[in-house]
């Protein structure tokens, strides 16, 4: 089993990647595999809703950033951590545009599988932050993975987060319900138990 942890901060080895490491690091000890993705420093275009992904074999049209590859990562992995710093009480806008194409053009390398929202602060901000991100596992079918307190850590740098023990303990039960979820999935699969078969989409304009 593998589980997909992205930063979405431009800091490769900043707060967001110290929490991130903190599940990984359980995630490891219960054998599963994890690879952190760093999104980087440089833009990453937002989605114009041109529909091409569609007709595109599951690939965004735009081909010059990461997202297409975190899309075929994503078909052999079995679950997702996504990490941001908070900016103005929201995620960085890289995330978040960044996200809006991953799902929009990979949603079925995601659908079914469980996502888990990490946030990082100095101070506030950080359940609007969580709630932005986990929106996009609950409209894909997502089971969404909890801690024993919302998923975030507090710190100014990566020193100051190592203080934050209790969200370093957030963390660490993160990874251990994500492990233990995964693994009630892959004993369900063995058992044969089948997805749910989905509907097929009805869209519902309120304007008439």
């Amino acid at each position: 089993m593998k589980v997909l942890l992205i930063n979405g901060s431009n800091k490769k080895n900043g707060c967001t990647f110290t929490a991130l490491n903190e599940v990984a690091i359980v995630l490891n000890k219960e054998n599963i595999e994890t690879e952190i993705i760093q999104l980087g420093n440089t833009a990453i275009r937002d989605c114009i809703g041109c529909g091409f992904c569609r007709k595109n074999d599951g690939k965004c049209v735009f081909n010059d950033d990461i997202v297409n590859e975190v899309i075929e990562k994503a078909k052999n992995a079995d679950g997702f951590v996504f990490g941001s710093p908070v900016y103005y009480a929201h995620p960085s806008g890289r995330l978040l545009s960044f996200l809006d194409r991953l799902f929009y053009a990979g949603s079925s390398a995601f659908a079914f599988k469980p996502g888990a929202a990490v946030v990082s602060a100095r101070r506030a901000g950080t359940t609007a932050s969580i709630d932005v991100i986990t929106k996009h596992f609950t409209i894909n079918k997502m089971p969404v993975i909890s801690s024993n307190y919302w998923n975030m850590v507090h710190g100014n740098t990566p020193e100051e987060v190592m203080q934050d023990e209790e969200g370093l303990q957030i963390m660490r039960t993160l990874g251990e319900n994500m492990a233990w979820i995964l693994k009630c999935i892959e004993a369900g699969k063995k058992a044969g138990i089948e997805r749910p078969v989905t509907e097929t989409k009805i869209m519902t304009n309120f304007i008439r």
